[in-house]
């Protein structure tokens, strides 16, 4: 059997559609999370992106993302390496770390739906969306004890 290829390349050598599978589609980058000024520390918020469907936990307009949401991140090679609230259980984290990846990823398991049933993604623990809340203040309800 022919080893992975997340096993066998580094994330600049994948193809286009290499990189795109490494998304396990637990929809974490799509959550709102906040920063202290102060310490840099990350604070994670249930409030979804405005372009994020909570029922499929996708974008509803992945390739025009970038262009629709000013402070969406493109993740790409070179910043996961650097993104500190990128999730502990990210495949692109994992693969730059190079460590392999859970269980539950489609890559390993074969169904798309193992992230969700494994518990791993925000299926159903979207609280609002951002198009819902008025000012900066209104995110601080939806805060979060630790990463979901």
């Amino acid at each position: 059997m022919d080893t992975p290829f997340w096993k066998t390349k580094t994330l600049e050598a994948m193809t286009p559609a290499e990189w795109e599978s490494l998304c396990d589609g637990c929809g974490k980058c799509c959550l709102s999370k906040l920063e202290d000024e102060d310490t840099g520390e990350i604070y994670w918020t249930s409030v979804g992106c405005q372009l994020f469907d909570a029922e499929s936990c996708r974008c509803s307009d992945y390739a025009n993302r970038l262009a629709r949401v000013p402070d969406c991140v493109g993740l790409t090679p070179q910043n996961v390496r650097t993104i500190s609230w990128l999730p502990q259980t990210c495949a692109y984290r994992l693969v730059a770390e190079g460590r392999d990846l859970y269980w539950w990823h489609r890559l390993v398991s074969g169904s798309a739906e193992t992230v969700h049933e494994a518990g791993i993604s925000i299926r159903g623990r979207v609280s609002a969306n951002e198009t819902d809340l008025a000012a900066p203040d209104d995110y601080l309800e939806h805060m979060l004890d630790d990463e979901p």
